[in-house]
């Protein structure tokens, strides 16, 4: 679970526009992110963080990323995704969409792609639409 003192903030809550952090990685260009995705699976690995950066790249955090990559989903978030440009270059950063407080977990909507298979949601949210797609 990530939170606003698991990041070292020095404040006791972040107010609505903050930026909280950029999710960081690897850049690589989107058929690379579906073929590693098989590869993850095929040898293991528990979880891939794969984050769309722009319409031909993705951000792979899943060996080198930072905190952002454990930011969790829920169907009522406190965080949500911002693809910026700074100096040309694009970035995704997570800014808070209300006063969160100390200790409150960091949370953002995934928003994942619809497929035929729906994935179940656990987010245990009042208004959670029980499925992440």
């Amino acid at each position: 679970m990530l939170t606003v003192s698991s990041i070292n903030f020095n404040t006791f809550r972040l107010n609505p526009k903050d930026i909280v952090i950029e999710y960081v990685g690897e850049k690589i260009r989107g058929p690379v992110g579906d073929h590693r995705e098989i590869v993850y699976e095929k040898i293991g690995v528990g979880d891939c963080y794969l984050f769309t950066l722009d319409q031909d790249h993705i951000i792979d955090a899943t060996f080198y990323g930072n905190k952002a990559r454990y930011i969790n989903h829920s169907c009522d978030p406190n965080l949500k995704s911002e693809n910026i440009v700074v100096e040309g270059k694009n970035h995704i950063i997570f800014t808070a969409i209300r006063h969160i407080e100390k200790d409150e977990e960091l949370v953002f909507d995934y928003k994942f792609e619809y497929v035929d298979e729906k994935i179940e949601c656990f987010c245990g949210a009042a208004t959670c639409n029980r499925h992440l797609n």
